[in-house]
């Protein structure tokens, strides 16, 4: 007679009773989420903004996602008013997204013995269900750790980030979306459990596990508490509060520019009239002083002919002056700077297209992804759009674009060219 074995008890964090800690249960995974379902959602539409932003067509000269079909149906002509749009929504999403950092690991805490259950599929229903969580946990790592190394324009992940975090988005957000509709009612059942505000006057010595239910996030043989559940949410909360101090100041700016340290560091070039933020330096891209010397000229290309000026011939014809913002898709953004030049829609009359449809900007700067820039009609008839030549009373410094850059109100700074070599205005 042989003895029937019993199946091989799984390893390590897949065996029962290996997390223990008392304060997971539904109540405090709902709570976390509910702050995530509004962040993560303010995010999404504030990422989707940002891509309209420096890609107002699927075309090849600012499309860097290409193929990308109905993941473009929202794409409109992004708007030039208020002047501090771009400057917010970027804000926003960069500043949030830094700021859910300590929501999302509390979150992905409180779930992690869900990530190991086993069987790891028990059917066909909880399989799709297992696969939507993977893509919904690998999705936020995956988003949240290539938009930080982009704040930092630390590019350590082979590709090109925008593609990467615009097809990693619709991934992430359609896992989102079945996750809450898988859990939604859950969710509302567990926050409805237990009043916050008894939470709150829980201290460690009277925290207890909640009761054993079917969600699996209730330990089996739980240890003594260590930390509160309103320990745990003042944690998070104080994590948050601290991003949000060291990062918020570089989209707000003024005295509040030096409370943000982890803004990018190294990018204010000198005191002065230039001596506000730069990305990229022109020593950095590869333009050199023979490129934007004496010998510089701007050619204006029209559907008939081309116009060809020195700087001197530019400086000739009448100056506009705006005083607008440089907003980079980092998040950071400088206070607004007094520019002055040529209109850009006095180019496209010159050009014989004053009521133009695009302009194709090039820059002297050799290669590189956003030395071709399509500005669209809207933005070229805008009184504030210019040709650059001057800011805050001085010369553009080779920094800021020397000897001409384009400057567009509500545009991301990445669209605002440097360098200027050609303008090439279409119907």
């Amino acid at each position: 007679m042989t003895l029937a074995k019993d199946p091989p008890r799984p390893p390590g964090p897949f065996r029962p009773g290996f997390w223990r800690s008392p304060i997971r249960g539904p109540w405090l995974t709902a709570v976390l989420g509910l702050v995530l379902l509004f962040g993560i959602t303010v995010l999404f539409v504030t990422g989707l903004l940002s891509y309209a932003a420096y890609n107002p067509w699927l075309g090849a000269v600012n499309d860097k996602t290409p193929d990308k079909g109905i993941l473009g149906f929202y794409l409109f002509a992004w708007p030039t008013d208020p002047y501090w749009l771009y400057r917010l929504t970027q804000g926003v999403h960069v500043t949030l997204g830094v700021v859910l950092v300590p929501v999302v690991l509390a979150k992905l805490w409180s779930v992690i013995p869900k990530l190991f259950e086993w069987p790891p599929a028990r059917s066909p229903a909880h399989a799709v269900e297992r696969l939507s969580l993977l893509l919904l946990v690998g999705g936020v790592i995956f988003e949240f750790t290539t938009g930080i190394l982009n704040i930092q324009l630390h590019y350590v992940i082979p590709g090109s980030f925008y593609p990467l975090h615009f097809y990693g988005a619709w991934v992430f957000i359609a896992a989102f979306v079945v996750h809450v509709a898988l859990r939604s009612a859950r969710m509302w059942r567990a926050l409805r459990s237990r009043r916050l505000a008894e939470v709150l006057r829980t201290d460690t010595a009277h925290t207890v596990p909640e009761p054993p239910d079917d969600s699996g996030l209730v330990a089996a043989a739980p240890r003594a508490a260590t930390m509160s559940r309103r320990g745990a949410l003042a944690l998070t909360g104080a994590g948050s509060l601290t991003l949000l101090v060291v990062t918020a100041g570089q989209s707000i700016g003024g005295p509040w520019r030096r409370t943000a340290l982890l803004a990018p560091h190294d990018r204010d070039p000198a005191d002065g009239p230039n001596g506000f933020q730069v990305n990229k330096t022109a020593a950095a891209v590869g333009v050199t002083a023979e490129d934007i010397g004496p010998a510089w000229r701007l050619n204006v290309h029209g559907p008939a002919s081309t116009f060809t000026f020195a700087r001197d011939q530019l400086l000739a014809m009448p100056q506009w002056a705006a005083a607008l913002p440089i907003a980079c898709v980092e998040g950071w953004s400088t206070d607004d700077q007094h520019w002055s030049g040529p209109r850009l829609a006095d180019l496209a009359a010159l050009a014989g297209l004053p009521d133009a449809g695009s302009v194709l900007v090039e820059s002297v700067q050799r290669g590189g992804s956003f030395s071709r820039v399509l500005l669209a009609g809207n933005q070229i008839r805008d009184p504030r759009s210019l040709l650059a030549l001057h800011v805050n009373g001085a010369d553009l410094s080779p920094d800021h674009g020397y000897p001409a850059r384009i400057i567009v109100p509500a545009n991301p700074g990445v669209n605002n060219t440097k360098w200027v070599g050609n303008l090439t205005f279409r119907t």
